[in-house]
């Protein structure tokens, strides 16, 4: 489901779940990861990738229709996660391999920087063509880390971004053939390794103050 393996300074987290979506299984999954990353010795830096056709297309569809009663609390969960990799005292790279759809396209938004396949692959957030919202903390999240014309037409279109467009609108910072992805992360990780992970930690905490108290707070709107 999760691989982690270290390349020098830098530790690579691989998805390989398929559509890498976020059953509760996963997220625990890539908290044991981050667990490990966390503690290692410094100098130290992250990649996060998929596998195939896919980053992750993020919420579990199929495993909330089976547990509906666990809404609420499962997208607190994947909040979670997101003010984790907020938070997490290393450099983080996504090596953006495939499709990131909805909630695993604002996984890549986590990250410091994002590398994308330059060949096959979208970033979308389809959530107007599923009849969903978002909740505050990810609008607080997609606020923070898109521009607001940006964020407008990624909400409000359901646009799907290829790596050239996700270029020009500075969603990631660069486009790579697909043997050259975690490459290029690699490179770009291995160069920010050497930062000191609590003033990076400290630095995004106060950047993104608002956006991880929305992460904290109630998952879905008063009703």
């Amino acid at each position: 489901m999760i691989d982690l393996q270290r390349d020098g300074d830098v530790f690579v987290l691989r998805f390989d779940a398929g559509e890498n979506r976020f059953h509760p299984d996963f997220l625990a999954a890539a908290h044991t990861a981050l667990d490990e990353v966390e503690k290692a010795d410094a100098p130290r830096a992250l990649v996060t990738t998929g596998t195939g056709k896919f980053y992750s297309n993020g919420l579990d569809l199929e495993w909330l229709q089976a547990n509906g009663g666990k809404f609420e609390e499962y997208l607190h969960s994947v909040h979670v996660l997101f003010a984790r990799l907020l938070e997490l005292p290393v450099p983080t790279v996504a090596a953006v391999n495939g499709h990131a759809f909805a909630a695993g396209a604002m996984l890549v938004l986590t990250h410091d920087v994002a590398v994308m396949r330059d060949d096959r692959g979208y970033f979308c957030l389809p959530e107007v063509d599923l009849g969903m919202t978002f909740t505050p903390g990810m609008n607080a999240l997609l606020r923070a880390r898109l521009s607001a014309p940006v964020a407008h037409e990624a909400m409000v279109t359901g646009r799907r971004y290829t790596s050239a467009d996700a270029v020009a609108a500075r969603i990631v910072a660069r486009a790579a053939a697909e043997a050259d992805v975690v490459p290029a992360a690699v490179e770009a990780a291995a160069g920010l390794a050497g930062k000191d992970g609590s003033v990076v930690a400290k630095i995004r905490r106060d950047l993104y103050r608002e956006v991880l108290a929305a992460l904290r707070g109630p998952a879905l709107p008063p009703r």
